[in-house]
């Protein structure tokens, strides 16, 4: 997947198209007005998961193409429960200006939306996209359902994105070497596991046991440089951000997460990719802590 490229004209058409009015961001872009909006089940109108965002049975491609010869796939995965609806906005109302200052530094970019939840609760804990380079981005991301579940526990299923990435992704930029970049945005502590028969029912996978968070990261980070945003929209103290924050740091590193409010999220969302992509570090069969 992931012909054609972004442009902002289609962009524009297609915010328009929905009804929507389009401003212009502080850094120039089109962006959509978030005025009159209160919640993100008003952008995000599904009510069950779209069969293009089926995980049952999927493997998702990124390819290298004439076009687009040294891809770099982006997995942008966001916690669909309740108390995300501001960040959802946000990601909507900003795709636009992300991607279009991506393409200033960088042309082959592709990006696969995620949208995921509590596999002990949710019926839509996975939800994902395909890998694209053009306004099939927002077209997958207004598909995702906002299902505003979650449950009684601390945590969703933040490592479901890891598990998907891991297994159920196929990359053309890993044959030459290259990772791709898992960035999850949410706003609780990470999850310890993944539950085995939640998770082989809405994937189709053949599974043993639970799926160990420290044992999947070392898995997906032969793969992917994982990182992880953490949304502080004022819901709790600055020490519950820090305490929620620490238990991602533990396992995925410092200088991989980051607390940013809402407003901030398209700036660092930008700031991952580009600083991660200009890494070019070349992947060694032996470390899983390569990054571009």
């Amino acid at each position: 997947m992931g012909s054609s490229s972004w442009r902002s004209s289609d962009f524009t058409s297609y915010t328009t198209s929905k009804g929507y009015t389009v401003s212009c961001s502080t850094t120039g872009h089109a962006k959509v007005s978030l005025d009159g909006l209160s919640d993100a089940s008003q952008m995000y109108k599904a009510y069950a998961v779209d069969p293009m965002l089926n995980p049952k049975n999927v493997m998702r491609e990124c390819r290298d193409s004439e076009e687009h010869p040294n891809t770099i796939p982006i997995l942008l995965c966001a916690d669909v429960t309740g108390s995300m609806s501001d960040c959802l906005m946000e990601v909507a109302s900003s795709l636009n200006e992300i991607i279009s200052r991506l393409y200033e530094t960088m042309k082959d970019v592709e990006i696969c939306v995620m949208g995921f939840g509590d596999l002990a609760y949710d019926s839509g804990a996975i939800q994902i996209g395909q890998f694209e380079s053009d306004i099939r981005i927002a077209e997958q991301l207004d598909k995702i359902w906002f299902e505003k579940g979650g449950g009684g526990n601390v945590y969703e299923s933040y490592t479901a994105p890891w598990y998907m990435a891991a297994r159920h992704t196929d990359l053309d930029c890993w044959k030459r070497g290259k990772k791709g970049i898992l960035i999850t945005l949410g706003d609780e502590c990470i999850n310890p596991y993944l539950p085995k028969r939640e998770l082989a029912d809405l994937t189709g996978d053949s599974l043993q046991g639970d799926i160990e968070t420290a044992d999947l990261y070392l898995e997906v980070s032969q793969k992917y440089d994982v990182f992880h945003i953490f949304v502080d929209h004022n819901r709790y103290t600055h020490a519950r951000a820090e305490h929620d924050a620490q238990t991602f740091k533990d396992v995925i590193g410092d200088d991989h997460v980051h607390i940013c409010a809402v407003n901030q999220l398209s700036d660092v969302i930008t700031g991952i990719i580009t600083d991660t992509a200009n890494g070019v570090t070349e992947v060694a069969s032996t470390s899983n802590t390569i990054s571009w």
